[in-house]
């Protein structure tokens, strides 16, 4: 037992090693040499963008039930469902907002990043990188870093406003609160103290999304069955690091005033 436990953690810790290298490396070539503009814009497009719909309709049920929720438990409390703009704001740009975006970013796009390096690695098209002189670090893992960098900052803003329109709609429509009441509460209770707290959780968020994902794929081996469990090792570990790091963050800002 003893054995196994050392040699998980051993190989755990030269994961972490490897990974950290890669880190290095990648800022390494991003001041020494041409930055990958082109390929950049298409990972951009490719990991922002087109899961621009898919993070809308999720952060727009999301707020929906928050409303929904907050509204009759308040309600049956006080009898009138009061403040449920406020609990829907602050839920969502704090907490939900970077926290559902990494998720769905991570399960859609981070997936398909890992897929696409992971086949070029067992199919040593890695390697042919290498033999014509190019560095995939700078050729494949600083645009697609960069996309997801940029990126889900971006969706995370449209993520807030999907979820505070959701919980318009049910506040008004279902629960009989006004428009201007709900908005009112909004623009009251929050400050940009409450904005930077989930838009720093999703830089931090990103940067962990495309460091795991890249690092998944660039180590794939084993054929076919390697690059599907290197995705499937991706999409978890990035969830349950999103999961973990919201807790610290979470204390670290609170701590900061943020």
């Amino acid at each position: 037992m003893i054995k196994r436990i050392g040699k998980y953690v051993a190989g755990l810790l030269a994961q972490v090693g490897e990974a950290t290298e890669m880190i290095r490396s990648s800022f390494f070539w991003l001041f020494r040499s041409k930055f990958e503009f082109h390929q950049a814009m298409n990972q951009g497009v490719a990991i922002g963008v087109n899961s621009f719909g898919v993070t809308a309709l999720t952060s727009l049920f999301t707020g929906m039930v928050l409303a929904l929720q907050a509204g009759n438990t308040i309600n049956s409390i006080f009898g009138d469902p009061i403040f449920v703009g406020t609990i829907v704001a602050f839920s969502l740009i704090r907490e939900l907002g970077p926290v559902l975006t990494g998720v769905v970013v991570s399960g859609r796009a981070g997936a398909a990043v890992t897929a696409q390096i992971g086949t070029m690695a067992v199919t040593e098209q890695i390697d042919a990188l290498y033999t014509l002189g190019t560095n995939p670090i700078r050729y494949l893992v600083i645009p697609r870093m960069f996309g997801f960098v940029l990126t889900i900052p971006i969706l995370t803003l449209f993520s807030n406003v999907f979820g505070i329109i959701g919980g318009y709609l049910v506040a008004v429509y279902a629960l009989g609160v006004p428009g201007e009441i709900y908005m009112t509460d909004i623009t009251t209770f929050m400050d940009v103290a409450d904005f930077l707290h989930g838009f720093i959780k999703s830089f931090i968020f990103a940067f962990m999304i495309g460091t795991v994902c890249c690092y998944k794929g660039i180590s794939t081996r084993g054929g076919a069955e390697g690059v599907g469990k290197s995705t499937t090792g991706a999409v978890v570990t990035t969830i349950v690091l999103i999961l973990v790091l919201d807790y610290f963050l979470t204390a670290i800002l609170t701590a900061l005033g943020i």
